[in-house]
């Protein structure tokens, strides 16, 4: 047996747990039950393979071996790309599609979990190589945090205060507060509206958050998380009962108008807390004020 087996054995053993650790299916039901999952798996224990053959082949000095990490690079961009033509497709048949930038931020968080599998099962192996079994076991577990960590992002309660509201009718134009959503003139549709509709206001907390919930984006993928987990009161070709978030264009706010089959306020509340603050959707303008002004 090779003096290298047991730790590359050991390697690929802790980056496959990192990655199965970072494969969770919650609400959204995403990735999909249980053939979604195998193939992040797979795609798991592919990486950890590669971070753990890295430290041998320097320690042997056969440096050619490292250009399998360009080539997993260029891999895992098609596992992004992957992921993004499939919810793109599927997103059509959603009756509140997700939105490309929530796809676009789910294909780059696929892409970056490989990532950090090969840094665990990299530090592991080499842990293990250069001191002991236990060592590398530690590296592993520290890998394991840093991992949670990054895997969990910002998180819309962080930004903004959510508050309740009863959606109301101005004649035909239907309100949140006072941010104008849309215009029903049907009355059995505003009764409907109204039977089962919830209004919440959302709040910036700072300068900041108010560019990043403007985003359409980040917008649609808080209508999208509510109606996954609460269910929605609509079908296809009900343009007035279709879920919408508008601004206040004065101070910032938004109003999100939903309209859930379970309608529980303050389990939507929660919900809306924990939808994630998408990268693409995150706007820093005081920091740029902020560098302008120290440049002059």
């Amino acid at each position: 047996m090779s003096e290298y087996t047991l730790p590359i054995i050991f390697g690929v053993v802790i980056g496959t747990l990192t990655r199965i650790f970072m494969l969770r299916t919650d609400y959204r039901q995403y990735p999909t039950y249980l053939h979604g999952k195998i193939i992040h798996v797979a795609l798991g224990f592919i990486a950890a393979g590669l971070g753990t053959l890295v430290v041998p082949s320097i320690l042997e000095e056969d440096f050619t071996a490292v250009t399998f990490l360009t080539i997993a690079a260029s891999q895992f961009r098609e596992v992004r790309n992957m992921e993004r033509n499939t919810l793109a497709e599927l997103d059509s048949y959603e009756l509140v599609p997700r939105g490309k930038t929530y796809i676009e931020g789910i294909a780059i968080a696929f892409e970056s979990r490989n990532y950090l599998v090969i840094l665990s099962s990299l530090v592991s192996t080499l842990g293990y190589l250069l001191f002991n079994i236990w060592v590398g076991l530690a590296a592993g577990v520290i890998t394991f945090f840093v991992s949670k960590k990054l895997m969990s992002g910002g998180r819309l309660d962080d930004i903004v205060e959510i508050e309740f509201v009863e959606p109301r009718f101005d004649g035909a134009g239907l309100y949140v507060d006072n941010i104008y959503i849309m215009n029903i003139g049907l009355p059995a549709r505003q009764e409907e509206v109204l039977r089962y509709g919830m209004g919440f206001i959302l709040k910036p907390k700072n300068f900041n958050a108010r560019s990043t919930i403007a985003n359409l984006g980040q917008r649609q993928a808080i209508l999208h998380d509510v109606s996954t987990a609460l269910g929605v009161y609509r079908d296809s070709g009900t343009p007035a009962l279709v879920p919408l978030a508008k601004r206040d264009l004065d101070d910032g706010r938004v109003g999100v108008f939903v309209l859930p089959q379970h309608k529980d306020v303050e389990k939507a509340i929660e919900i809306i807390g924990k939808v994630p603050t998408l990268e693409n959707a995150i706007r820093m303008p005081t920091e740029r004020n902020m560098k302008e002004e120290g440049n002059q």
